[in-house]
């Protein structure tokens, strides 16, 4: 039985002298996500690798599957240790090791030895060789293929010997905290949780705002949200969300301004409250969901017109993707089926029938001056009245 995990990376190993930063970055990641797991554990750096030492009671399927939505990790590889010992005490111990991991197997394999402790009196290619020798000794219906085979033994020579065979796949990508913050716009549809987990797997941490307008939509609609924000959150890690009342910002939209125009007009301001929270969370951007020409308000010139609302910088991870794509990893990190239920958010509510598709914005900003006087306040009492919280995984 194993009790260790030894921890892949990707390009974090190719950070040259700021390695040791996200190398850090990633252990801390790591124990945080454990840290809700049944179990105690170990996180320990050696030598360019990251392990996680299991006890107390610990399950091999729970922890794993916590350790599969850490962004950073490329591959857990379940680790059996023996003493450092002699080359003859070695060829026993790998034996051992394969006759447990892969009993009666017909499969192809090699052996694939790192020598990190130099003071050990076999090189690696002695070790592969001996090691090799004795495990088709033992077991002779396997065989070597040194080029494609079916199976690798990977052994680390440290302080004491590494064996492993097995890579589970991580999401890869860089740890949560890396790389800054950002305020997700989060709505109930399908498209923003993906864009959240997107830039969260760029080493982004994420903070959230969603727009709420009540009678409008319903607490159903609020909780809808709150639920994709848990979901994606058992990835990023706790996501602070901002619950904003926007139906009389809408309301005044819609009473004063063309109809052609409500939905760019509303996204601007919606972008101007996400700027406020953003800067007041200390975040880096403003990440959306959007995805170039997928609906009206998401053409080029649309996009233009909305990023002219703020000075921050926006961040559209979605921006050339299909929405099949999209479909297909909203399903792969859980939040699709909840996106689907059937509770209209905001933006579906005040949607105009024939809504502009190349808006102009020196006619956009002339439309929203007829809202001066009343708009201010409004969006005033909208921010002092917001509803923040911390969502947490499930």
């Amino acid at each position: 039985m194993f009790h260790t995990f030894l921890i892949k990376y990707g390009e974090i190993g190719i950070k040259g002298n700021n390695r040791h930063v996200f190398e850090d970055a990633l252990a801390k990641q790591v124990r945080l996500r454990l840290a809700h797991v049944n179990g105690e554990f170990e996180i320990r750096k050696e030598r360019g690798r990251i392990y996680v030492e299991c006890g107390g009671g610990w399950d091999e399927e729970e922890t794993v599957s916590a350790l599969t939505r850490v962004f950073g990790i490329v591959g857990i590889c379940p680790v059996h240790t023996y003493p450092l010992t002699e080359i003859g005490e070695l060829r026993a111990r790998m034996v051992e090791y394969v006759k447990e991991e892969h009993p009666d197997s017909t499969a192809s394999f090699k052996v694939k030895a790192r020598r990190v402790n130099k003071e050990y009196p076999h090189e690696s290619m002695e070790i592969d060789a001996e090691l090799g020798e004795a495990i088709l000794m033992a077991c002779p219906k396997m065989h070597v293929d040194v080029h494609h085979p079916d199976i690798l033994f990977d052994l680390e020579i440290r302080d004491r010997v590494y064996v492993y065979s097995k890579v589970i796949p991580g999401p890869g990508g860089m740890p949560v905290g890396s790389n800054g913050s950002a305020m997700r716009c989060l709505s109930g549809g399908i498209d923003s949780p993906v864009a959240g987990w997107m830039i969260a797997k760029r080493g982004v941490k994420i903070d959230a705002v969603y727009f709420h307008a009540p009678p409008y939509t319903s607490e159903r609609a609020k909780q809808k949200v709150i639920d994709l924000a848990k979901a994606v959150a058992r990835y990023t890690g706790p996501i602070r969300l901002h619950v904003v009342n926007f139906t009389d910002i809408q309301l005044a939209i819609y009473d004063t301004c063309p109809h052609e125009e409500l939905t760019i007009i509303m996204r601007r301001f919606m972008m101007r409250i996400a700027e406020h929270f953003a800067r007041k969370d200390g975040d880096l951007g403003i990440v959306t969901g959007e995805s170039i020409g997928q609906v009206a308000s998401q053409t080029m010139q649309s996009l233009i017109t909305t990023n002219a609302a703020v000075s921050m910088p926006v961040y559209r991870p979605l921006i050339g993707f299909d929405k099949s794509e999209i479909v297909d990893i909203a399903k792969q990190i859980d939040t699709y089926e909840t996106s689907i239920l059937p509770y209209e958010d905001c933006c579906t509510i005040f949607v105009a029938k024939h809504p502009v598709t190349k808006p102009v914005t020196e006619i956009i900003e002339r439309s929203e001056a007829k809202l001066k006087g009343q708009i201010e306040e409004l969006v005033e009492t909208a921010i002092r009245t917001t509803e923040t919280f911390t969502v947490r995984p499930e």
